[in-house]
């Protein structure tokens, strides 16, 4: 697919929105204009990125949704990759390439969110998923332990911004605050019962408390979410229990018609 726009000035690393060609946005703020296809914005999954000549000029890091006549619409959200000013023709056609996967990582912990307690389990999934995964985008979020917070912030990254992986940290335990694997079941299509298995394996060859984990992994769209603990350590030892399996889990979600053994 290729896409032609009226690019909006802006500098390297700015966020702003791609609206439809000829809708009325009601807010007062810049964004970019899909001229072609004269549609509304297609799906573009987190991590797409935008290249004109082969040159990655932007990169999907989310989705906004936008005050809109006569109905409010979910725009992509576009960083800039290069600096975006008057060298550029004023309408540009770009391909479309998603060079790697895209992650999102949630951390559940009531004292982060009152700035209490650094998160030192989120930033950490990145760094050992990185190892074995081309990640082309990641971004990592902060909330309390709140089933109503939760819940539509899985439904948006993986239905609305496509999200490859979403892991959470925290609340996987029995203290009446743990609420991430009873919400995560409520919205998945369907469960992976093999990588809680295999997280559990591992952390019972570590310490017996792993036995009341209730760590939930499954499938959300084309979304793979997974609970993890919230410790730095059982954070580290469940993804490298599972973080081999990933990548053939993921092919097979996005329809890989190889076949699986081997």
């Amino acid at each position: 697919m290729r896409l032609t726009l009226r690019p909006a000035p802006c500098k390297r690393g700015r966020h702003l929105p791609l609206f439809p060609h000829d809708r009325v946005i009601l807010a007062e703020f810049p964004g970019h204009r899909l001229l072609a296809p004269k549609c509304p914005v297609p799906r573009l999954p987190t991590g797409t990125q935008l290249l004109a000549d082969d040159k990655p000029l932007f990169t999907v890091a989310g989705a906004m949704h936008t005050p809109s006549v006569p109905h409010a619409i979910v725009c992509p959200l576009l960083t800039a990759l290069e600096d975006v000013g008057p060298h550029l023709p004023a309408e540009i056609c770009l391909s479309l390439h998603k060079p790697g996967l895209s992650l999102a990582w949630i951390t559940l912990s009531d004292k982060g969110w009152q700035g209490e307690r650094e998160d030192a389990g989120g930033p950490l999934i990145f760094d050992i998923l990185s190892q074995t995964l081309q990640i082309s985008h990641s971004q990592g979020f902060l909330i309390p332990d709140e089933a109503d917070m939760l819940r539509p912030l899985l439904t948006c990254l993986a239905l609305t911004e496509s999200y490859d992986i979403i892991c959470t940290t925290g609340g996987t335990g029995l203290s009446p605050r743990d609420i991430s694997p009873q919400t995560t079941a409520r919205v998945i299509d369907l469960p992976l019962p093999g990588i809680r298995q295999a997280m559990l394996a591992a952390s019972l060859a570590v310490t017996p408390h792993a036995a009341i984990s209730r760590a939930e992994a499954g499938i959300l769209g084309q979304s793979i979410i997974v609970n993890l603990p919230g410790s730095r350590k059982a954070v580290l030892e469940n993804l490298n229990a599972i973080a081999p399996a990933l990548p053939h889990a993921i092919a097979k979600l996005h329809g890989d018609k190889s076949d699986c053994g081997g």
